[in-house]
């Protein structure tokens, strides 16, 4: 179980850095490590990072990181974390995933931070159990993988297996198994110490409240956009936003041209793009499905919409040359 008290000291927790890896996440679940070895005074735990073949790895920001060794210098009595970031699935590599299913053969704990979810969950490691991925991937993710358990949470701890979303939530994580295996006295010295407190729960939204994101708390506006956000693949009409919301069609045109500054037709049609190419960036659906997915009835009108808001079209939004798309 993750959070176990180690069977010896220091434990031995293995980072495996997946090409485009986010570093953020990496350094917040290292650094509470490292801090509690130094306010406890005593060698508790150990990190060590690895990759595939053992070269080192350029990060999303670049920064090529050293590394100590490839996949099979990993103790076997490690804590496993399998750390993503961009561009996840063309870096899932075949090697990876057979040596993260002996890992789990044999019991090992195993994790991962922002992307690294998709790695595990790859390697089938996640079915029946609860776990987390950030937010912008996860869309893509409950595509890819409908029959798992993603809650959306900032971390997830089920057994053996662990996730977190990724940027900070990292800290929540670790700080949660510090204080499950060296009590919540340290865990909150530690958190005190990186400047990061109180220790947040695993079920806290990962996401900024939807007033913050908008930037204006009327109630009726805040109601009728979580409506569209539910209704992606399934648009609601304006005037059915309106009648939900006990406002008149005008009144709801001026509501979002107050607060907003555009109509309610094109601020939901801004929702559906943005979710279309976070599936075509992050899933291997086809683009007549994504469309479908986000509300388009054909695919010459979505890709005109695309275009349109992003300057290039679904295909060569997938890189795929015009004339293997048909366009």
């Amino acid at each position: 179980m993750f959070g176990d008290k180690p069977k010896s000291l220091p434990q031995t927790v293995a980072l495996i850095l997946v090409p485009e890896f986010t570093m953020m996440p990496v350094t917040a679940a290292v650094e509470p490590l490292r801090v509690a070895n130094r306010l406890s005074e005593q060698n508790l735990y150990r990190w060590t990072m690895h990759s595939v073949d053992g070269k080192a790895v350029s990060a999303s920001n670049h920064f090529l990181t050293m590394v100590n060794g490839d996949l099979e210098s990993i103790p076997t009595d490690a804590t496993v974390i399998v750390c993503g970031g961009l561009n996840i699935q063309q870096h899932t590599d075949k090697r990876l995933l057979s040596w993260l299913r002996k890992a789990a053969r044999r019991g090992a704990q195993i994790g991962a931070v922002c992307t690294g979810a998709h790695v595990l969950a790859e390697a089938g490691l996640l079915d029946g159990y609860r776990c987390t991925i950030h937010w912008e991937n996860l869309p893509g993710f409950s595509e890819a993988f409908p029959d798992l358990k993603a809650t959306g949470g900032l971390f997830e701890i089920d057994g053996d297996r662990f996730t977190s979303a990724g940027g900070t939530t990292a800290i929540d994580m670790m700080l949660t198994m510090i204080a499950s295996q060296h009590g919540p006295d340290l865990a909150a010295a530690v958190a005190e110490a990186i400047l990061h407190s109180p220790i947040r729960h695993h079920s806290e939204n990962q996401r900024m409240s939807l007033p913050a994101r908008i930037g204006a708390r009327h109630p009726k506006l805040v109601s009728i956009i979580e409506r569209m956000e539910e209704n992606l693949e399934e648009p609601l009409s304006p005037s059915l936003l309106a009648k939900q919301a006990a406002l008149s069609t005008r009144q709801l045109e001026r509501l979002f041209r107050r607060y907003l500054d555009r109509s309610p037709k094109r601020y939901y049609l801004e929702l559906r793009l943005k979710k279309s190419r976070s599936l075509l960036l992050q899933t291997d659906m086809s683009v007549i499905n994504v469309a479908l997915a986000c509300g388009f009835s054909s695919p010459s009108h979505f890709s005109k919409c695309y275009r349109a808001y992003y300057g290039r079209t679904p295909y060569r939004e997938r890189g795929v040359p015009v004339q293997e798309a048909g366009e």
